[in-house]
């Protein structure tokens, strides 16, 4: 009779070498499976269940290889690129959409990435807001604290949204891309607001900081070979530290003050120049007015007078004497004049003349 036991002992659990011992000599306890049996008994079964085993082998591998090859095949979305590393090694990249194929892993590797999504990277704060609760954030001092040119301390919010510009670069040169970025933006505004005045951040110079800090960023980045586009930055919010702020209201009160003082000079400025430049014209005018005149009055006294010699030449006496007639119509055309009859004063009589009384009546 055939044994059925399948540890191959005559179940008496007898110690002799056929049943109680393994083919290595070491004793095993009474029971104790023979796994040389079991294995023997396995491979007779699935012989038996499998007579043709090497085609199955075979099935079975093309199938594994066949999973393995569909691995790799790849699907690029619009404002994707794949970018495929064989051996580590950097291949090719596909930048068109569709169905794309490489070959699985370990031979190569396929790495999509989007180049149109614009990512954000906040800097100051953490946005924590939720469907019920909009525009909540979590501030975070050690980022946001800057010190500015004129000594004063500011708390900034900042905001950077950026986008893969070249994949490769972005894949093969920066291990830690977001990290970089974020290192970068730190120090570029710090620089920039280090060298700019507390009133102009907070202000209307806001935009022109975020700029310049930009600027920056991409030019760093642009050296370190990172493949990002720095596209914006944001100033969400720039406010004046609460220890500094009982000196910046005074800063801020003495500039609207002198801001009132400059209006109120450039008012009375643009109301006086005017005036004043109009006078001047005038003055300039009056006085061309009076120089034309005195030419003209000297041109013709001289000519009067050169006439007068002329006609002197030609008649001495006669022209003396129009002289003096003239010259005495001048003079006695304006004073006072007491006239005495030729007459009287050649008969040798010198008349009374009271002088005072004439004159206080002719003066009355």
């Amino acid at each position: 009779m055939q044994n059925d036991n399948p540890w191959g002992g005559s179940g008496g659990g007898s110690n002799n070498n056929s049943g109680g011992r393994r083919p290595t000599g070491s004793s095993t306890p009474p029971n104790a499976p023979d796994l040389d049996e079991l294995l023997r008994q396995a491979q007779a079964r699935f012989k038996n269940q499998f007579p043709n085993q090497g085609n199955v082998i075979i099935l079975i591998a093309l199938i594994v290889l066949g999973l393995w090859l569909a691995s790799g095949i790849y699907r690029v979305d619009p404002g994707e690129y794949a970018v495929i590393q064989r051996f580590g090694k950097h291949e090719r990249t596909q930048v068109t959409e569709g169905l794309g194929y490489a070959f699985p892993s370990p031979i190569e590797k396929t790495t999509i990435v989007n180049v149109q999504e614009f990512r954000k990277l906040e800097i100051g704060f953490r946005d924590s807001s939720t469907g019920r609760r909009s525009g909540a954030k979590q501030k975070v001092t050690e980022e946001s604290l800057m010190l500015t040119s004129d000594a004063n301390i500011v708390d900034l919010d900042l905001v950077v949204f950026w986008n893969i510009s070249n994949a490769e670069d972005f894949i093969f040169n920066i291990k830690d891309v977001e990290a970089t970025i974020k290192k970068v933006a730190e120090s570029a505004i710090r620089e920039v607001v280090g060298q700019t005045k507390l009133q102009p951040i907070i202000t209307k110079g806001r935009d022109r900081v975020a700029q310049r800090a930009q600027a920056i960023m991409q030019q760093n980045l642009d050296d370190y070979k990172s493949g990002v586009s720095i596209r914006q930055v944001l100033i969400q919010d720039a406010t004046v530290h609460p220890e500094v702020l009982p000196a910046f209201e005074d800063v801020v009160a003495a500039i609207q003050d002198a801001e009132t003082y400059q209006n109120e000079a450039t008012i009375y400025a643009n109301d006086i120049i005017p005036k004043a430049r109009g006078e001047a014209i005038q003055k300039l005018q009056q006085a061309e007015a009076y120089k034309a005149s005195q030419i003209t009055k000297s041109e013709g006294d001289a000519k009067r007078f050169t006439e007068v010699y002329q006609a002197y030449l030609k008649g001495k006496d006669v022209t003396k004497e129009r002289i003096y007639i003239e010259t005495m119509e001048k003079v006695l055309k304006n004073a006072k004049k007491t006239i005495i009859d030729q007459e009287q004063g050649s008969s040798g009589v010198v008349p009374y003349l009271p002088l005072k009384q004439l004159k206080s009546s002719k003066g009355e």
